[in-house]
């Protein structure tokens, strides 16, 4: 599906700052989506990054009538805090680091490069059960819209769009219910917008902002991309 053109746009989008509950993802998506229906895009195809994103995307692609694809990002947590990123990878993409942890906690060149290895090792695992043997869409002149359940310190979303930049994309956007108002801004130099439905400025978790915020299961994944391929065709 084509939708009308509209040029690179230098605006900035007007999320929200009050706080806002979403039931669950799949309501989270139905609100980013309604936000994401009033620009224009060409030729869009939706990205959900697994596995939290992906049925938040699902609804904004099925809102957009565009194709919906899984994009695999993993971070590299801190040594006994792997909840805390100080990084990120891709399959192929470039290492992304959070200089000043890394400087914090004293890690040396050597470690992070041996969590930098099993992290991309599991992205490429996920890619291989998530794709199925089906071909990735095509992104090189597209709108390529990038879907998370939530922004917390963006480093995951940056190791993305910078790796999906190199794909040659005709727009980069990324998109989600609830950011980190700081880690919204620092994004904005890494994608051509970044639409939040709510910046709360009293941002702790992501799984704060939802009623129902359980893990989503590679099984689910893959069943909501079987799901959403066989209605497309």
């Amino acid at each position: 599906m084509r939708h009308r053109r509209q040029g690179p746009s230098t605006a900035r989008p007007t999320g929200t700052t009050a706080a806002r509950v979403y039931a669950d993802r799949s309501a989270a998506g139905r609100a980013l989506a309604a936000a994401l229906r009033e620009h224009d895009w060409v030729d869009p195809v939706v990205l959900g990054l697994a596995r939290g994103g992906v049925p938040v995307a699902a609804e904004v692609a099925a809102e957009l009538g565009a194709p919906l694809d899984v994009f695999v990002a993993r971070k590299i947590g801190a040594p006994g805090r792997p909840e805390f990123g100080i990084g990120a990878v891709t399959a192929h993409g470039p290492v992304v680091v959070d200089d000043q942890s890394v400087r914090i906690l004293g890690m040396n060149g050597a470690d992070l490069d041996a969590a930098a290895a099993r992290e991309r090792k599991e992205v490429l695992r996920r890619l291989d059960v998530y794709q199925g043997g089906r071909e990735p869409e095509r992104l090189e002149g597209r709108d390529v819209i990038v879907i998370d359940d939530g922004l917390a310190t963006g480093v995951t979303a940056t190791a993305a769009l910078r790796a999906l930049r190199r794909e040659g994309p005709r727009r980069l956007a990324f998109a989600s219910p609830v950011c980190a108002p700081q880690a919204a801004s620092a994004l904005r130099d890494e994608a051509d917008l970044v639409l939040c439905v709510s910046e709360p400025p009293h941002f702790q978790a992501v799984g704060q902002w939802y009623g129902d915020f359980s893990q989503t299961s590679d099984d689910e994944v893959v069943a909501l991309l079987d799901e959403y391929s066989r209605g497309a065709g």
